[in-house]
Order: C-alpha cells, then structure tokens, then sequence
C-alpha cells in the first residue's frame, strides 16, 4: 500500500529542492521566483528500511524490493487561492487527491532568496495556507450541512448522522480550526467524515526547513512550528533541503560520513518518512526467499487478509492461513528453517492483527 504526500507552502520556501532531493531527480525545476513548479511533480520514494537488508541477507535473495512513497510538488499557494487567485483552483485541486499534507515552511534567513511577503515567518507562512484550505472547506460545508439538516428532520437516518459529523467540522472551521479536529462518534460518522473530503481533514506534517547549520537542532523557528503540530495534532520535523540536495548521487558509505560531520544520525528522508509513517497509521511487513526479499506497506490494525491483498487481490480473496515469523525470530533464528525447527514459525488465520516487521508467507486457494 503506497500513499501520496502532497508538498506545499508558500513560493521559495524550498519546496521544489526538497522534492527533487527527497527523490533525487531533477524533476521540479527549482528557480528563485514564485510559480516554478506549475503541474504537480510527482515522485515515488524508496523507503529506506535496515530489516529489509538484513532479511534479505539471510534469505540470501537475488533482489531487494524496498516499499515506496509518492511524493507530488505542487504549485506555490498565494493568499486567496480559495477564490482562484495564482494557481488556486489547481492547487486546492492538487491537494483534495493526496493523502497527506506536507507542508514545507521556510525556517532560515537568507537575504538572497526572495520571500513572497518580504519576512521570515512560519506561523504566518502555515496560516495562510492553512485559511485557504479552511474557506474553501468552509464554503463546500455550509450547504451540505443545511441540507443534510433538512432532510434529517424527515427522518432519514444517513442525513442525520451527516448532518451531526459535518456541523461538527463546520463548527470547528468557523472557529478557525481545521477539520481534522472533528470527532466522530461512531463508524457511521467516520465513513460520512471521510467520503467528504475535506482538505482541512488531511493529516499535516510540517517540514521546517532550516540552515545546515541547524539541521540537527532546528532553531527559535522550527521551534514554534512544532509548538503549533503539538497544539493540533499534527507532526514536525527538521530538514535542511541544502543537505538533502548534496546527499543525492553520494555513494552509501559517503553519506552516512557527510551526515555524521554535521551531526546528524540519518538523512531527512528518514525523518519524513517516520513521521509520515505515523501520521498515517503505516507499518510494514515482509516476504521473504531467494528470489526476492521485499517491503509491503499496510495499515496499522489490518488482519491478516488485508495484508495479504497488498500483494494482490486475489491472496485476500482466497486467503487460507499466513505462516509468520516474528523480525526478531527471524534474525535471531537466522531464518524461515531455524524458526519453524523451534517453533517459531506461527500459522495465524483471519483474525490474526498483522504486527509491523512480521516475514510473512500466504496460504490462498483462487
């Protein structure tokens, strides 16, 4: 299961040069003007991963095949692009088909790059886009609602409960709060919540991008930026586009030399991916033999069958029984014989909750 990031902020923040390094291509023409990036650069991640290689090793694997991430730049967003100021329509557009929101704020000085308000400011930076996508949420809500009000009243149930979840977010919005802070109070209203697709409901993971210098610590900025992620729910991390734009076409052993000489333990790809991880309820499980060795990607709390449909449809819809090792099993046991002669090698069913670095094998009758 992959998932799409959407990459936004204001003009010149470093949106444009943290994309192409996060996927190292030079796919988004990163300039010092406002609109650069005009269609959405989109670009899939390899998630880097230490289990995958180390499973691979012992299963001694002709290929690694590590899960991916898709990355979209999309177009710089200018104070009112909910009425289709700039690039606004195709922005809001942009961003109602991804899956996350990372936003990318500017947390350093730099006289030679060009802020489109003349100022360093991320809070100020966050609020404008963050006001954008709430009018735009704001003016798609305020007749859905007083119509799901009016059919409600006529006893249709849906209605009610849409009108219940959406007035929620509605109310939430007109007090200047995203929607993601709604709360539905069951399955019924989760599944409404979600089928509206509001851009204020997206997950938000703030990228505060700062000096080289800071990259390790983050500084006075970032530090508010990750005040305001703990104040709603959202995540924030610390990156320095200018790093992640010398790692790429390093060789292995270099970077982790490059990174160690500024103090940092792994890359800011990591550090995105994490907290992207987290943000979205992802964990990872494995397969594992000679041929290949290989990542999958899977919703936190999927059974069994679940994952097994990541693979392709047909292992869910035919899904008998998963044989499971454990990664910690399978290393300590150096591999699929060692854990079934002990015993570690588990057959689990339907209802078996998929843990995050399970090896697994699937058992499916088509």
């Amino acid at each position: 299961m992959g998932f799409r990031c959407g990459i936004v902020g204001l003009p010149n923040v470093g949106k444009s040069t943290l994309f192409n390094a996060l996927t190292e291509t030079q796919k988004a023409e990163a300039a010092n003007y406002p609109f650069c990036t005009i269609e959405p650069n989109v670009g899939q991640v390899a998630v880097p991963d230490e289990r995958l290689e180390k499973i691979a090793t012992i299963a001694q694997s002709a290929k690694v095949i590590p899960t991916q991430l898709g990355f979209v730049d999309i177009a710089g967003l200018v104070k009112g692009a909910s009425a289709g100021e700039g690039l606004g329509n195709q922005f809001l557009g942009n961003i109602r088909e991804v899956d996350a929101v990372v936003h990318v704020l500017r947390c350093f000085e730099d006289d030679d790059i060009q802020h489109v308000s003349n100022r360093v400011d991320p809070i100020a930076d966050a609020e404008v886009v963050e006001t954008e996508l709430m009018l735009a949420d704001l003016e798609s809500l305020e007749k859905r609602v007083e119509n799901a009000r009016r059919r409600a009243t006529g006893g249709d149930k849906e209605a009610r409960a849409l009108a219940s979840v959406l007035g929620q977010a509605l109310d939430l919005l007109k007090d200047g709060k995203p929607a993601r802070l709604t709360e539905p109070k069951d399955d019924e209203e989760q599944r409404l919540f979600e089928q509206a697709q509001l851009l204020t409901a997206k997950p938000v993971l703030y990228v505060c991008n700062a000096a080289e210098d800071e990259a390790s610590g983050g500084n006075a900025l970032s530090e508010r930026v990750f005040a305001k992620a703990e104040s709603e729910g959202a995540q924030a991390v610390v990156v320095s586009a200018a790093i992640e734009a010398d790692l790429v076409g390093m060789e292995p052993d270099d970077r982790k030399e490059y990174l160690a000489e500024l103090g940092l333990g792994e890359s800011g790809l990591a550090r995105v991916i994490r907290a992207g991880y987290a943000l979205l309820g992802l964990n990872t499980f494995f397969t594992a033999g000679p041929k290949e060795s290989r990542a999958w990607t899977f919703p936190r709390g999927a059974k069994a069958p679940q994952a097994a449909g990541e693979i392709h449809t047909d292992f869910e819809k035919g899904f008998i029984r998963a044989e499971t090792i454990s990664y910690e099993d399978y290393i300590a046991l150096g591999g699929e014989s060692g854990a079934r002669e002990v015993g570690k090698l588990r057959q689990e069913g339907k209802d078996y909750d998929v843990q995050d670095g399970d090896i697994m094998l699937f058992k499916f009758n088509v």
